[in-house]
């Protein structure tokens, strides 16, 4: 195989190195780096080879010179060191790679091309896992940008992929099953969703109702109504009056007197459970009661989704709701440490999560790309563990990753200050949610180390050792040897270091504080726990002193985790503080929990993710509830919105847990029937019977009050704008909402297609009608599906995967768009579709 090929041949002119600012940034800015997959289906079915291409159109030659350049890009997949013709390419820490010169390399210069290959594991079918704004350095000039790749547009910088080994993922005998997704397929597939019966989604409220009796008459709101309340559903009733008036222009003032033309907001004795509502509306009066508080604010909110602007007035229909939840935690998980956001992102998140009833937001809060948080006390945490930029020392900050590029202003930086977390506590609490804060470690916890060794450095330099070591979360000595699944072989947390301890009861400190400071009690630590590196541990001479103390209870390495979640665990139990950890993170193998005896906290909170089936991990979730874990079910097939919706290569979006999670297919989670949700495999097999497929059988649930409730999952590596991360949370989010609050009639073992199609119709024109134009009003960024379509007999017929979306087609090559309502004739020739929604558009699809 020829890892380099140079189009142009090179001349004798000669070349020269890098000597001015002037030079290199005209190199990057007029060469083109691109990134190609060549193939997935090579004869290891583990690995694929692709391309990183230059071609150099600048005035400037690239040598090594006297002064050395190296070129530093971001790959999600870790490339294997390859070198060929004098070129170098190698990995350097998480997704960071780079290319250098030996002397062997004769040189770039200005007109040519050349494509270096590489092999890499194990495929790759996104654009996506490429990451923008590579660059080059040379010397102790500033590093530049290569112009193309400083874009979220794709394909400035990915060849576009169209053979099958391309797109697909392997080839035979493990066959692809997962087709990419075209207009025909898509056809079918909605097709085969779609319900006969035809809904109105007029007066639908998302998530649906325990129990509803309607009436034939309307009730008018507006000009001499007031709001009345009890006096401790005071803030309710000012939310209320703030959303009437923001949301539709109607300002009811305030009331303590009871009278009619009221909407009254009381609690009531009689309803069923925490959380629970009933909403009365009559003709002359609207009464909301709430079991407690909660209960009315979620009557304000079924209210809100009722209500319809009529002239100066709102209209509703006369109805009777009592309502309750499902679930006591409904929670979304967003994960800002990798990629952060900023404040507004998040309090737009929580005013949605709020307005569809969800409970519990946790915020993953620190990574190995970065720690987002400022702790009084350590500023080296925020100061160099939440900026990435180039700084190979990682005094001045973290190595760049996830597309961030070389300077500090790049994508993905910045934390929350202590003062905007405590605005986002009151935010949160106001509307009935429990922030729940992960601070992530043993593993994921790279930020952290490299932050708290900067501090280490800095205090040594003063003189100050022993305060250095304070917080020091790394054995200088340890020479262990590991690679975690992200590719970072440094991102351990010294479990045998008492300073990791004290680490750990700062934050714990000062979180409290945070909490304290917003009027709140921080009731659950989440510790992360998960995957930490294999071999972490193992040639740490601290940890080896460790081992050797009989009384310490540690036998060897293995012992090292668990021993590490114990303290934890102690820690946050004198604090009073319930754990939280992913599954992972509580296990000792893949079938044994730890025992819930050994933890003194009032409750340990399970997280469960993994649930590839033919892994044979997809029990967990009923072993730890069995073994007196309280369970969030957070399963990766269904539960992850980084996941693309569709099979597709510009689809934004990791697929190591399912290759897509569309609205259906969050919609149609069970959780109540765990391993009916057993579909189909990674690789697209059906799945008929699990245990056969597994060869044993599997524990029943025989601790159901353990199983808390569910959780959507939304992690940052490819997501770098706050557009592209509301773009993959909505609309799974009301999704989700849907099923943690609400059980269907068709959720069983054995779930009827028909009945859940004809269900998920139903919610998906409501989406469509009500949710989406409310959505966009509050300035939320919408995913519209690509719309199916086929040609039969000259004609155009298509149609889309939610009820009532408009359809627009092209026949000039996107020059003008026609709307489509029923088939029509078209032209030969290729045909370009949208879907749209409030002055938004679908990806474009072409039909060929």
């Amino acid at each position: 195989m020829r890892y380099l090929l140079l189009l142009l041949s090179l001349t004798a002119q000669p070349v020269l190195a890098f000597q001015s600012q002037q030079q290199l940034d005209q190199f990057a800015e007029k060469t083109r780096l691109m990134f190609a997959v060549k193939s997935n289906f090579g004869p290891d079915q583990n690995k694929f080879s692709g391309e990183v291409v230059l071609q150099n159109n600048s005035s400037q030659s690239l040598s090594k010179g006297t002064a050395p350049w190296r070129i530093y890009f971001h790959s999600i997949r870790k490339i294997n060191t390859t070198v060929s013709a004098g070129l170098e390419l190698s990995h350097v820490q998480g997704d960071l790679h780079q290319i250098t010169a030996t002397k062997e390399f004769a040189g770039l210069a200005p007109g040519q091309t050349l494509r270096l290959e590489f092999n890499s594991a194990p495929w790759i079918v996104s654009y996506s896992d490429w990451m923008p704004r590579a660059f080059i350095s040379s010397g102790k000039l500033k590093p530049a940008i290569f112009a193309n790749t400083n874009t979220e547009d794709f394909s400035a910088f990915v060849e576009a992929s169209t053979r099958p080994e391309q797109l697909l993922r392997f080839n035979q005998p493990t066959q692809d099953l997962y087709p990419v997704a075209t207009p025909e397929l898509r056809f079918a597939q909605h097709q085969q969703q779609q319900s006969a019966s035809r809904q109105t989604a007029q007066w639908s409220v998302i998530p649906t109702v325990q129990q509803r009796e309607d009436e034939d008459e309307l009730t008018t709101v507006g000009a001499g109504w007031q709001l009345y309340h009890q006096g401790r559903l005071k803030q309710e009733a000012s939310y209320l009056q703030q959303q009437l008036k923001l949301q539709f222009g109607l300002d009811l003032p305030l009331t303590s007197q009871p009278g009619p033309r009221q909407i009254q907001l009381i609690t009531a004795d009689d309803l069923p459970q925490a959380e629970s509502y009933r909403l009365t509306v009559q003709s002359n009066q609207i009464q909301l009661s709430g079991a407690d508080n909660a209960g009315g604010f979620y009557a304000v909110q079924s209210l809100l989704a009722l209500l319809e602007k009529q002239g100066d007035s709102l209209q509703l229909p006369q109805t009777k709701i009592s309502d309750w939840p499902r679930y006591r935690w409904r929670g979304m998980h967003y994960d800002m440490a990798r990629n952060f956001h900023g404040k507004e992102v998040t309090l737009r998140l929580i005013e949605q999560m709020a307005r569809y009833k969800l409970n519990k937001l946790h915020l993953h809060l620190t990574e190995d790309e970065g720690w987002r948080l400022e702790i009084p006390g350590l500023p080296e945490l925020t100061e160099i563990g939440a900026n990435r930029c180039f700084d190979l020392t990682e005094q001045q900050c973290l190595l760049t990753q996830l597309g961030t590029g070389p300077d500090k202003s790049g994508s993905g930086n910045g934390y929350y200050s202590t003062a905007e977390f405590i605005e986002i506590l009151k935010y949160a609490a106001e509307r009935h949610i429990e922030v729940i804060p992960e601070i992530d470690m043993p593993g994921h916890a790279r930020a952290a180390v490299k932050a708290m060794q900067a501090r280490y450095n800095r205090l040594k330099a003063q003189g100050k050792e022993e305060a250095a070591r304070q917080f020091l979360l790394s054995d200088p000595d340890d020479k262990s040897v590991y690679l975690t699944v992200q590719n970072y072989n440094d991102n351990s947390v010294n479990v045998c270091l008492p300073s990791s301890y004290a680490f750990v009861d700062k934050v714990m400190y000062e979180l409290q504080q945070m909490y304290r400071q917003a009027g709140l009690r921080l009731n659950t630590f989440h510790m992360g726990g998960d995957e930490v590196g294999a071999g972490s541990w193992t040639a740490s001479p601290a940890c080896a002193s460790l081992i050797a103390e009989p009384e310490n209870g540690v036998s060897g390495v293995a012992d090292l985790k668990p021993y590490f979640v114990s303290k934890v665990a102690m820690l946050a139990a004198n604090r009073q503080m319930a754990l939280g950890g992913w599954e992972d993170g509580l296990m000792y193998d893949a079938k044994t929990p730890f025992n819930r005896a050994q933890f003194a906290n009032p409750a340990v909170i399970a997280n469960v993710w993994d649930n590839i089936w033919e892994w044979g991990v997809a029990d967990r979730a009923y072993r730890l509830a069995n073994a007196g874990y309280q369970v969030v079910l957070s399963h990766g097939t269904h539960l992850y919105f980084d996941h693309p919706y569709e099979a597709h290569p510009e689809e934004r979006g990791y697929y190591w847990a399912a290759r897509f999670t569309d609205l259906a297919k969050v919609f149609g989670y069970m959780p109540d029937h765990l391993y009916a949700n057993a579909d189909k495999t990674r690789e697209g097999q059906p799945i008929y019977d699990l245990e056969a497929l597994l060869g044993r059988e599997l524990p029943k649930l025989e601790q159901p009050d353990n199983i808390l409730g569910i959780q959507g999952q939304v992690w940052s590596e490819t997501i770098r704008t706050a557009e592209q991360l509301e773009q993959l949370v909505y609309p799974r989010l009301l999704a989700l909402a849907e099923r943690a609050w609400y059980q269907a009639e068709w959720e069983s073992d054995e779930p009827d297609p028909q009945a859940r199609n004809a269900d998920y119709q139903r919610f998906s024109l409501a989406l469509v009608q009500q949710e989406l134009p409310r959505l966009d009003a509050a300035g939320i960024a919408l995913y519209l599906p690509p719309p199916g379509a086929v040609r039969q007999n000259g004609l155009l017929l298509a149609n889309s995967a939610w009820d009532g979306l408009t359809i627009e087609y092209s026949t000039d090559k996107g020059q003008s768009w026609q709307p489509y309502t029923e088939a029509v004739k078209v032209p030969s020739g290729p045909v370009l579709l949208r879907s749209t929604a409030q002055g938004r558009q679908s990806r474009v699809t072409q039909l060929d």
